[in-house]
């Protein structure tokens, strides 16, 4: 199973990115997705869950600017970020839970200006 995490880059307050989990080895349609992100010299932290059937939870701090979605045909799970801050910068990780625990390589995003 691996999972790929891409779409991090540098963005400006305000910005928008979208971030994308493409998750191969296992079919994703049964199973809950999450993203979580780690910032410079801290914990890593959840951000987003979305399960099988797309009820959705988020972190108090990305709540009405984030929005986790999937594509279970491309398996695939998203992160739209908008009205980003400097505080939303960290490395972003995708994650599988199933009967292990899987997680993507991390892709890192930077609001700057």
């Amino acid at each position: 199973v691996q999972l790929q995490a891409s779409g991090g880059g540098l963005v400006q307050p305000g910005g928008s990115l979208r971030l994308s989990c493409k998750v191969s080895g296992i079919e994703i349609s049964n199973n809950g997705m999450g993203w979580y992100r780690q910032a410079p010299g801290k914990q890593r932290d959840f951000v987003a869950h979305i399960t099988s059937v797309r009820s959705t939870h988020y972190a108090d701090s990305v709540k009405g600017r984030f929005t986790i979605t999937r594509d279970n045909e491309k398996n695939t799970v998203y992160l739209q970020m908008n009205s980003l801050k400097f505080e939303d910068t960290a490395v972003y990780y995708c994650n599988l839970l199933t009967s292990a625990d899987y997680w993507g390589q991390g892709t890192l995003v930077t609001v700057s200006s």
